[in-house]
């Protein structure tokens, strides 16, 4: 689920290192540092800018040019400032990203391409259906794990929950290869995303089974799946989930936010959400 917004005159006065007495950052300032030299800075103001959705001008460009970065690197390959630049762009939800991040699917950085699929996914440009299909089309063999590494051949929950967000039907058989994957994870992640792309309550009912997990990190990752798919009839299950009230008040924000949208802030489901809402405060 996408973080809150908060206003901009707020995010303008916050500090651009995280340490108290540091002078505050504003939107001109990230813009510099973004451009500069200093590798930390320029990863900090990519992640500041998406954190808070800013969209002034010069903002959008500068992130794009960013994904094409070859001087911040790690000693195992990895392009951090292209990561963050990546997710920031799918927050502000600009178009001209598209072929950016479009092209940031076949860097060699895992998280660089799972940050991609992310804000693909959130910007709902459907140009992103094909090579994100791409990536998964040889099944299970890309949801491997890496010998060495803590992560998968390829960003397969990013990619399937990216497709279900874009509504590509045409994904469906290769969604259903990943329903009984041995990461439990991964397999909500394609639950998600057939819920999404068949609207089949079945699919909503195992996201709310898997609420009852013992594994409080899965408990997690089930009431984001759920707020993310606004599955009405699992509202009840996630107020009273076995879950902190931050994860739980999260994916019931998630449920209002399909209420409204599809009966309205007076609607009879809204007015349950709020009020389950307002029990958790």
């Amino acid at each position: 689920m996408q973080e809150p917004s908060l206003e901009s005159n707020t995010a303008q006065s916050l500090d651009p290192s995280g340490q108290a007495g540091a002078p505050p950052l504003t939107v001109e300032g990230a813009i510099a540092q973004l451009t500069g030299d200093d590798p930390s800075l320029r990863y900090y103001a990519a992640w500041w800018l998406g954190k808070f959705r800013v969209s002034e001008p010069g903002v959008v460009t500068a992130l794009i040019a960013a994904l094409e970065d070859d001087s911040d690197r790690t000693e195992l390959g990895g392009y951090p400032l292209r990561r963050n630049a990546a997710r920031a762009l799918g927050k502000l939800g600009d178009e001209r990203a598209v072929p950016g991040l479009l092209r940031c699917l076949d860097c060699s950085d895992f998280y660089v391409r799972e940050s991609a699929a992310q804000s693909l996914g959130m910007l709902g440009d459907r140009r992103a259906i094909p090579p994100l299909l791409a990536l998964i089309q040889d099944g299970m063999a890309v949801a491997q794990r890496v010998p060495g590494r803590p992560h998968l051949v390829q960003p397969v929950e990013s990619i399937l929950e990216a497709l279900g967000a874009l509504g590509a039907t045409e994904a469906l058989p290769l969604v259903q290869l990943f329903l009984e994957h041995p990461l439990q994870r991964l397999q909500y992640s394609a639950v998600r995303a057939m819920y999404q792309l068949t609207g089949k309550a079945d699919y909503g009912d195992r996201l709310v089974q898997a609420l009852h997990s013992s594994d409080i990190n899965l408990r997690r990752v089930a009431l984001s799946d759920l707020g993310a798919v606004g599955y009405l009839p699992a509202a009840g299950a996630i107020a009273s989930a076995a879950a902190e009230n931050s994860f739980k008040l999260f994916s019931l924000k998630g449920l209002l936010d399909a209420a409204v949208a599809t009966e309205g802030a007076s609607s009879e489901a809204a007015q349950q959400v709020m009020a389950l809402m307002d029990q958790l405060l």
